[in-house]
């Protein structure tokens, strides 16, 4: 049964009740976007991985377009992404990929590696990630190449989300998070830090 109906539990249980809708309907859109052009999905296959009716995907969110737009935003992800001081950003960051590969299946920001980036829905999504995620990151940064260093820095961490999501490398997968967290995050940590060209 659908949770989006309001019930007797007492207030704001319906509003409650809609959040979570509106929470499985993203999902399910994200989850089919990850996997199919966007051009390709229905409204009826997000409502029926949400388990949800059409109509109520177009009372929420109104058509198609406005309910994949948000799926394309990474602003409402990239907030817990970056929440951690500058000098244990790289930590944080590996371990935010992993926590969420680990526990819910996909990082939100990992969306640019499993969607289907043809057409115009593509070009936006590209768009928002170079906006929303590396610029973001390089805003955090000081010193030069701010904008190099934020796209090395995540262009690994998206490499250990595919070797963790899609290639399931056995050994990084079998061992802890906190593991991992200790061996990789010194190098994407590396790429935070001002570079001195003068260095060795």
């Amino acid at each position: 049964m659908s949770t989006a109906y309001a019930d007797e539990r007492g207030p704001g249980a319906g509003r409650r009740d809609a959040e979570a809708t509106k929470t499985a309907i993203v999902k399910a859109a994200r989850y089919l976007l990850a996997r199919h052009a966007h051009g390709d999905i229905t409204l009826k296959a997000v409502a029926d991985r949400a388990g949800v009716s059409p109509p109520l995907i177009l009372k929420y969110f109104g058509n198609k377009d406005a309910l994949f737009s948000g799926v394309m935003n990474f602003e409402a992800d990239v907030e817990s992404f970056l929440d951690a001081p500058l000098a244990d950003l790289g930590r944080h960051m590996v371990r935010h990929v992993l926590t969420g590969q680990a526990e819910r299946g996909a990082d939100p920001i990992l969306r640019i590696v499993f969607a289907p980036l043809h057409g115009e829905q593509g070009e936006i999504l590209r768009a928002n990630f170079r906006a929303q995620v590396s610029g973001a990151l390089a805003g955090r940064l000081t010193g030069e190449d701010a904008g190099l260093r934020a796209e090395l820095a995540v262009s690994m961490l998206l490499g250990l989300g595919v070797m963790y999501g899609i290639a399931r490398g056995p050994h990084v997968r079998a061992a802890g998070i906190d593991e991992v967290v200790d061996r990789y995050a010194p190098a994407v940590q590396t790429q935070l830090g001002p570079f001195s060209h003068g260095d060795p």
